[in-house]
């Protein structure tokens, strides 16, 4: 298949090989194409494959890379071709040195489960405490500090922690051991220290390519740079204006530090985005162009024309904007048809899907939550929605077995075992069964009439069901089995417990602000199982993908791309995030911002609420200070009232009874 045709940039960049080479490439400026095509170029220059290394942060990522570089090169020239991990890197580095390195040849890899019981022993069995060593143990190794220094440099709390660095290592050493962190201090320490060791493996290579640069740490930076030797042959491709993970150790300074250990250094810029159309890139220039940290600047621009207006929303509260977007989408699609995969919800974090789950689901929108855990995965709302669908279909065995022994009622496996017999001897479900005369023969006179027990305390509810709003029945049937201390005593802690209640809470005043039917009928029992049935989140497909709005954070939005973008949550506290404002920090937020808004393709909204809920509390909100730095004449604000016009309402309106008429009339 013909590929593509490079912009003179792009080509540039493929052919360039008289020294070390920055691609500084844009969002959408289609980066990775340039990687696999110049790793055909430089083999069809006569580099042979097994000389040339291709560096990223996922094996996903090199796996993809790899595949897209085979398919521009004869299978026997690609031989040998190495595409992997900096850890991978590091790993093979290790492997091939462990003499040198004073391992023994089959020295173990620890994972963050062995770390974390090596880190018991040594600092105790308070997990935040083991938590936050670890972190700092990780921050260390990624800033190539070695434990002695740790120690020295080290004050207040920190000072156990290095002390606990110092045993730690000593520890792995001993276990012939290496942790996920090591994979990267160890041969960087390998290269600096032995000559002869570093002249073999910069030989190794003759030409080296990094992507997605500016997410490298110090160890990652130094790691390069060693390999690449005085030969620089290199080529790293990133933008610092994407540079989100300094929570992870990432540098974005490591792009202004190229030009300092490599004075030949050159610049290409890949500006040409073909991902977004011209009014979205007008908001992230003009967002971008204020930070205070970038080392080189470009501006985005797109060939595709102007595109819709990029419109600033608001709501009164954090309920009410979840329901403005689930409309605006439901209206959106309803106009144009299109699947309900190309929408997507990006948001600071993942404690603020609920709020569109419940609206969504309201509206029979699928959706999925990537990234995080969906609010109604969350096991104390599906122990409750079971429970729901077993009163609604007692013929769901699926239910009954999830549900019987929760909160235990002493109904060991050897008493289920001869439930399923009977029921399936006589071709009834489960619950049927339960009551079934002549049953307590087969489980014992107690099992039987436990079993008969809750049968009937099923079925009562289930009448009362029929008459009693949602809410209500749900708060009856919690009180009966004792729910809430069941979940205290099943918590690993008080704040986990905390933390479960509260959910159920949010259940419940979501079951409570159920409206009517469509027909104007109240929402029943079985209304409520349908909607919350709508999607079985245990068991989608990836094919269904395509018909689910994604919601997601910002973090893991990086990478992807959607057709129509919300970026919701614009507040001060949110976005930017409370515990980022320090300056450094503030312009990681920016930077945030502008790789959510450079997601969007054809549309873009950000939408803030006037109030908040906080501790159990409504809170005002102040819009986000980056809100300020957009552009002006560029974007649709709200009104003075924050609410939409009527005539814009109106508007909308028209266009949902034309979709209509529309769809009836074909």
């Amino acid at each position: 298949m013909a590929q593509p045709k490079l912009n003179p940039q792009q080509d540039a960049a493929m052919r360039y090989l008289d020294g070390p080479l920055l691609v500084l490439a844009g969002a959408g400026s289609g980066k990775t194409g340039v990687i696999t095509r110049k790793i055909a170029h430089l083999i069809g220059r006569g580099y042979h494959a097994d000389r040339i290394i291709a560096v990223t942060f996922t094996n996903k990522a090199a796996r993809e890379m790899k595949q897209r570089a085979s398919r521009l090169i004869s299978g026997q020239d690609a031989k040998g071709l190495t595409v992997s991990t900096f850890h991978s890197l590091g790993l093979s580095m290790i492997r091939a040195e462990y003499d040198t390195l004073g391992f023994k040849p089959r020295f173990s890899i620890f994972d963050a489960e062995d770390a974390d019981k090596l880190l018991a022993d040594l600092v105790g069995r308070d997990g935040d405490l083991r938590k936050e060593t670890r972190a700092a143990i990780s921050a260390w190794k990624s800033a190539l500090v070695d434990p002695e220094t740790a120690k020295a440099q080290a004050s207040g709390k920190e000072v156990p922690m290095a002390r606990a660095y110092a045993e730690y290592q000593r520890r792995l050493k001993a276990y012939n051991a290496v942790d996920f962190d090591d994979l990267l201090s160890i041969p960087v320490q390998l290269l600096r220290d032995d000559p002869a060791a570093r002249e073999r493996w910069q030989n190794r290579y003759r030409y080296l390519l990094v992507d997605e640069y500016q997410d490298t740490n110090a160890a990652q930076y130094e790691m390069m740079r060693l390999l690449a030797g005085a030969r620089a042959a290199f080529t790293v491709v990133g933008d610092d204006d994407q540079s989100i993970y300094a929570w992870r150790g990432a540098r974005p300074g490591n792009i202004a530090d190229l030009s300092r250990d490599f004075p030949h250094l050159k610049v290409i810029k890949l500006e040409q985005n073909y991902r977004s159309v011209g009014n979205v890139l007008s908001a992230a220039n003009y967002l971008i162009g204020q930070s205070s940290q970038r080392a080189y600047e470009k501006t985005l621009w797109s060939s595709m024309g102007p595109g819709d207006r990029v419109r600033v929303l608001s709501a009164g509260d954090d309920g009410a904007e979840a329901e403005r977007v689930a409309s605006e989408i439901s209206a959106h699609k309803l106009r144009t048809g299109n699947a309900y995969g190309g929408y997507a919800v990006l948001y600071r974090g993942n404690f603020q899907s609920r709020a569109f789950e419940k609206a969504l689901r309201e509206r029979n929108i699928p959706y999925r939550v990537s990234g995080g855990r969906s609010f109604f995965e969350r096991s104390e709302i599906r122990d409750l929605v079971t429970y729901l669908k077993l009163l609604v279909n007692p013929d769901d065995d699926a239910a009954f077995l999830r549900i019987i022994n929760l909160p235990r009622r002493e109904l060991g496996p050897a008493t289920l075992e001869a439930l399923a017999r009977y029921a399936g001897a006589r071709h009834i479900s489960l619950f049927d069964a339960a009551r079934g005369v002549g049953l307590a023969g087969g489980v014992g006179d107690r099992a039987g009439r436990r079993l008969s027990e809750f049968v009937d305390w099923a079925r009562q509810l289930a009448m009362a069901g029929e008459s009693t709003p949602p809410r209500e029945l749900v708060t009856q049937l919690m009180t009966d089995i004792d729910y809430r201390d069941w979940l205290r005593d099943t918590s690993a802690n008080t704040r986990a417990a905390r933390k479960r209640l509260e959910n159920v809470d949010d259940f419940l005043n979501w079951l409570g602000q159920i409206g009517e039917n469509d027909d104007g009928t109240p929402v029943g029992l079985g209304d409520i199982v349908r909607r919350l049935s709508l999607l079985d989140f245990a068991n989608q497909s990836e094919k269904d993908v395509e018909n689910q709005v994604h919601l997601l954070t910002l973090h893991a939005a990086k990478g992807l791309e959607f057709d129509h973008v919300f970026l919701v949550g614009m507040e001060e506290g949110l976005l930017p995030h409370h515990a980022c404002m320090d300056e450094e920090r503030i312009e990681e937020e920016r930077r945030l911002l502008y790789v959510g808004i450079t997601r969007a393709r054809k549309s873009l909204a950000l939408t803030y609420a006037r109030k908040r809920r906080r501790g159990g509390e409504d809170a005002d909100a102040t819009p986000s200070r980056f809100l300020d730095e957009l552009p002006s004449e560029e974007v649709d604000w709200p009104s003075q009232t924050g609410q939409r016009s009527k005539a814009s309402a109106s508007d909308e309106n028209k266009a949902q009874v034309a979709a209509l008429r529309a769809m009836l009339g074909s």
